[in-house]
């Protein structure tokens, strides 16, 4: 067997939602280390630095769970239309407790925040396995990490445990996490796709946690330490 045969091979003896976690394991480093989030985790920001990142949240999510509504029937991406995932409602709720009302007229999408939100749309429109890249790097590094989020922000900003100003974080229709993404697994390693394609949705899951680093790197110029 040659170097290429053996190296196909392996991939393909490899169950895919094992490479895509291994293969995006060191963005999801860089991004979750970031210094905005880094200093939020520490209790170094004020509430503004969070409620502004919950506002990018909401780019994100519309793009993610708009885009859901016409992929559900795909028979790619249409598995992955979770609504026990669905995330906007609840970033409204959030929003709309720590902003008032008028919480609307309060949202401004960083350009990072836009360029991620697009890519999310173009995927959606014209290339539903790379809409699972997104998918996934998204709602499962929030039913996990947003965790570590949701403490802090309950203990830095006196949110209620799980209550109002958190409830993005709060997957109460989902009992059992770790048999949650058990079974999320099984749906990424039934994904009806050639080696090639799924190569290519392992480099956009890699490209998601790109788009996810810039917009921390831009909220770190926005609330650089020293002005939290």
């Amino acid at each position: 067997m040659d170097a290429t045969a053996a190296v196909t091979a392996t991939a393909t003896a490899t169950p895919f939602s094992a490479l895509i976690r291994a293969a995006s394991m060191e963005q999801h480093g860089t991004a979750s280390t970031s210094t905005f989030m880094s200093d939020l985790l520490g209790g170094r920001h004020a509430v503004g630095a969070f409620a502004r990142y919950t506002a990018q949240l909401w780019f994100v999510y519309q793009a993610l769970e708009e885009s859901a509504e016409t992929l559900k029937d795909d028979p790619v991406a249409g598995p992955f239309v979770l609504p026990a995932l669905f995330r906007t409602a609840r970033i409204e709720s959030d929003l709309a407790h720590m902003l008032g009302d008028d919480w609307r007229a309060a949202l401004v999408a960083l350009p990072e925040t836009t360029a991620y939100a697009d890519r999310i749309k173009e995927c959606a429109r014209t290339w539903p396995a790379g809409y699972i890249a997104h998918h996934y790097t998204r709602y499962l590094g929030d039913l996990a990490g947003g965790q570590a989020i949701r403490d802090r922000a309950e203990r830095s900003w006196g949110f209620s445990r799980k209550g109002e100003g958190v409830q993005f974080y709060v997957f109460d229709q989902i009992t059992n996490p770790a048999a949650f993404r058990r079974e999320y697994r099984v749906l990424l390693d039934a994904v009806d796709a050639d080696e090639l394609e799924r190569q290519r949705i392992v480099e956009e899951c890699r490209r998601a946690y790109e788009y996810n680093s810039a917009v921390f790197a831009a909220l770190g110029e926005e609330f650089p330490l020293a002005a939290a």
